[in-house]
């Protein structure tokens, strides 16, 4: 018989993380815990942490809501659950919940390890590229990290922009590619729908000098008509983000993906509904020949390993993925998880701190 219980962690970011919605000093992960009494000693873990501002399921009733879920799953009695199973259980509306559910059975159905999928990345063999990341904030602040990170190796870079002066935005680009041309490193920046839409195509033109990679979000979500023209007209390649959140109804995604075109979109299975969500959204985007990447949101090991799984067997080898958040910690669940080199690594023997 299937057990499922929750454990919670407060997470304290070793710096306050701004973002568009503000500066957060701690964040919540919520580990959901299935056992089964036929496998005794074996438990997969799930991570729902929802996200400040953008979750849908954010709000001050959240741990009510993961308790009360944790008894209704338990009066089911339910002899078994595969990760599809798992993922209809939960309502769309809830899509950290559903990620966690959906990743624990996963695990249980793995044995218990924390290792998903088989691949070379879980059998320790292989890393995965993934982009730098560089926080907003003042001038000195995002200096000092762009410093630290190229001394690190990384051969991408990804900069939050839009929290502070965009003409010091641009100094610090300029200061980036006096160092390191486009040949040696590439460039993402992600405005988190900073810029307004009557404003972005000029920002945009200002950015392309500094032959980016892509920008993210540049305006709001939800203006499917000025995102479609932005597309359309930039000079930078357009990423969609926040624009994908909440939006589960499979011809609404069609419609979204029909009218906005964008060069891109960036996953996050935490914000669209969990692994099996996130193989929808990709399908739909090859389709339509738009390419993709996986970013995780602010969950810590554990939900970023899951994260970091999947990647390792359904992205394209060498694209950098967006899961470099795992350091922002101070009190991180411990984890074989290391980065060396801008490459992400799984190593089996370290294993896994507690939860508590």
């Amino acid at each position: 018989m299937l057990h499922l219980a929750y454990s919670r962690r407060v997470l304290r970011f070793n710096f306050p993380a701004r973002t568009s919605r503000g500066a957060l000093t701690e964040h919540y992960a919520y580990y959901l815990r299935l056992t089964d009494t036929a496998q005794p000693g074996r438990e997969g873990v799930g991570e729902a942490a929802p996200l400040a501002g953008l979750s849908p399921d954010y709000g001050p009733d959240t741990e009510t809501r993961i308790r009360e879920f944790c008894r209704q799953f338990n009066q089911r009695q339910l002899a078994a659950l595969s990760p599809a199973a798992a993922a209809a259980l939960v309502p769309a509306e809830l899509p950290a919940l559903r990620f966690a559910l959906e990743t624990a059975a996963l695990d249980l159905e793995q044995g218990g390890r924390r290792q998903l999928f088989d691949s070379p990345f879980s059998r320790g063999q292989a890393g995965i590229a993934i982009n730098g990341l560089v926080w907003m904030g003042d001038a000195a602040f995002m200096r000092e990290q762009i410093r630290k990170k190229l001394a690190e190796g990384y051969s991408c870079l990804k900069l939050k922009i839009g929290g502070i002066d965009f003409a010091t935005e641009l100094r610090l680009l300029a200061e980036i590619r006096a160092v390191a041309g486009p040949e040696q490193l590439t460039l993402r920046v992600d405005a988190n729908g900073a810029f307004a839409p009557a404003e972005a195509l000029d920002r945009l033109g200002q950015l392309a000098r500094f032959a980016l990679h892509s920008i993210e979000q540049p305006i709001r979500s939800g203006q499917w008509a000025d995102m479609a023209r932005v597309c359309r007209e930039s000079p930078v390649p357009v990423a969609l983000d926040e624009e994908l959140i909440g939006v589960t109804d499979t011809q609404q995604q069609q419609a979204l993906l029909d009218q906005i075109r964008p060069a891109y979109i960036i996953l996050k299975p935490t914000l669209l509904g969990g692994l099996a969500a996130t193989r929808h959204w990709i399908a739909l985007a090859e389709a339509r020949g738009i390419r993709w990447w996986l970013t995780s949101a602010l969950e810590s090991n554990v939900g970023l390993n899951a994260i970091s799984q999947f990647a390792a067997q359904a992205a394209p080898p060498d694209f950098p993925q967006g899961l470099g958040t795992g350091q922002l910690y101070s009190n991180n669940v411990a984890a074989p998880l290391t980065i060396r080199g801008g490459q992400l690594h799984y190593e089996p023997d370290l294993g896994w701190g507690s939860l508590e």
